[in-house]
């Protein structure tokens, strides 16, 4: 085992003072020997007690200069010891507690029958990841700084602790009042929001922030946590830069996002989801050109569940690149059967981010021997199309292929023009919401033949969704869409049973 460099030190440095001393008794027992030897001699009957006398006062100096260095020598060690130790419970960028010690200190407050309350926050800072990206990793590192800087300022005497990348948590001993909780959370976003200098120019950082109290809402570390996370969760997922309170309804909300997952992973393993097509019309022949694949889940107990209640659990989770695969492989396999020249597949936000999604998306073609000229990728603005961002990657690659790209839902979004501007694309499907007011409002109107116009002088094909009048259809035709969408036209359906049955046979054989 390696020894330690300050205990060698000063084992060392005692050992030199046992020496010295050792040195010293044995020069002491001399001179008692020869002063005996001259007392016997008639030297002198002084000379003992004197050389005794003076041998134990150099003794005594000697210890006690001894003891003096080696206590010195010790306290200095222990001060060492304690900086080390207080380095190790530091987070090294930020300076706050690291994950393991800030659960211990809060360990030591928050637990089942203790009397002092304890008001807890858990934050996250929104979009430290896209700053990172477009500013690079020093960027990043500076917001965090300056994040727990802040959060020092406004709450000097809170625990803080580093619990993940841009996650932070913040326990404030003897606060109960959740009212005064959230204006101070409230602040902390306030003064984040002011300019601060990052990367060389203004950047305004924003958090979200989730709130519990000890022992209101739970009486362990873990259950608190647990808690102010669920309320952070409902912030977050509320548009971010939010405080949010944990309240006993959310424990409902968990459970039911909870049991979405579990179920929906069991589906996708027994394949109980299904795909219904609805068809798309060419405005020209009115002949159907394509078939837009939506999945649909039937659950044996609580019937069919609409994609808006299990699509959105399945993006938080793993989930989204098992189903967004199961949806291409089957429509691949049901193209065949269709009775139209392409399929087109609703991709998530999530899949783009993957940087391998390309290539996977690649590989499902290939296996089931499909021409990538036959499939369309719907995306919405809601996609980030940064230029060299991932998703860009992605969505090139599959042009390259062939693939052709949709933009969904377009004008509902705030990107409707940066996305005519940066990104080569295929097809415009314009948001049902215009389609839906088109009689009624001149703007909505001039909106759709503007889209027109400009997808003409691209060129770029254009799709009207939800269509469900007569007039409408009219009026989109005058318009100039080429493409024709909506329940007058056809609703979305399964494929029938029989034609499945004759695929499945064909792909066997």
């Amino acid at each position: 085992m390696r020894r330690d460099p300050t205990l060698k030190a000063i084992i060392d440095s005692y050992s030199t003072v046992a020496l010295i001393a050792a040195a010293v008794i044995a020069a002491l027992v001399i001179a008692s020997l020869w002063a005996l030897w001259g007392a016997l001699g008639n030297a002198g009957p002084l000379m003992l007690p004197l050389t005794v006398l003076g041998g134990g006062a150099a003794l005594l100096a000697l210890l006690w200069l001894g003891y003096g260095r080696l206590r010195r020598r010790v306290a200095a060690a222990l001060r060492a010891n304690r900086e080390a130790m207080d380095a190790v419970k530091r987070d090294a960028l930020t300076g706050v507690f690291t994950r393991s010690h800030f659960l211990e200190a809060i360990g030591a407050e928050v637990y089942h029958g203790s009397e002092r309350a304890v008001g807890y926050m858990q934050l996250d800072m929104d979009n430290l990841k896209l700053l990172n990206d477009s500013a690079g990793h020093a960027a990043g590192d500076a917001a965090l700084v300056h994040l727990a800087r802040a959060i020092t300022r406004l709450m000097p005497g809170a625990i803080i602790g580093r619990l993940g990348g841009d996650e932070f948590g913040i326990a404030i001993i003897g606060h109960d009042n959740r009212a005064a909780l959230r204006r101070l959370a409230e602040e902390l976003l306030r003064q984040l929001d002011k300019p601060v200098a990052i990367g060389g120019r203004p950047v305004r950082l924003s958090a979200s922030v989730g709130i519990a109290l000890a022992p209101a809402d739970a009486v362990d570390v873990v259950d608190l946590i647990s808690k102010a996370d669920l309320a952070l969760y409902k912030g977050k997922k509320a548009g971010r830069r939010a405080v949010v309170a944990f309240d006993a309804d959310m424990l409902g909300d968990e459970r039911h996002r909870r049991f979405i997952e579990r179920e929906l992973r069991a589906a996708l393993l027994m394949d109980e989801l299904e795909l219904h097509y609805q068809p798309v019309f060419s405005a020209a022949s009115m002949t159907v050109t394509s078939h837009e694949a939506l999945v649909r889940w039937r659950h044996k107990v609580r019937g069919m569940i609409p994609p808006a209640q299990f699509v959105g659990i399945a993006e938080e989770s793993d989930l989204i690149d098992r189903l967004g695969e199961w949806v291409l492989r089957r429509a691949c396999a049901d193209l065949p059967a269709l009775g139209s020249s392409s399929v087109a597949v609703n991709v998530s936000p999530a899949q783009l981010r993957h940087a391998d999604y390309a290539d996977r998306f690649a590989a499902v073609l290939l296996e089931t021997d499909t021409d990538p000229c036959r499939i369309i990728v719907e995306i919405t603005e809601t996609v980030p199309l940064n230029a060299g961002g991932v998703a860009m990657a992605n969505l090139e690659m599959l042009r390259a292929m062939g693939v052709r790209i949709a933009i969904d839902d377009f004008g509902a979004g705030h990107a409707s023009l940066q996305y005519l501007r940066g990104f080569a694309f295929d097809i415009i499907k314009i948001d049902r919401t215009y389609v839906a007011n088109l009689a009624d409002s001149r703007i909505d109107a001039m909106i759709v033949s503007a889209i027109c116009d400009i997808a003409r002088s691209l060129p770029v094909e254009v799709i009207a969704e939800g269509i469900e009048t007569q007039e409408q259809l009219t009026r989109l035709k005058l318009a100039g869409c080429t493409g024709l969408q909506g329940y007058l036209l056809g609703r979305p359906a399964p494929l029938p049973a029989r034609e499945r049955s004759q695929q499945q046979r064909a792909s066997a054989a």
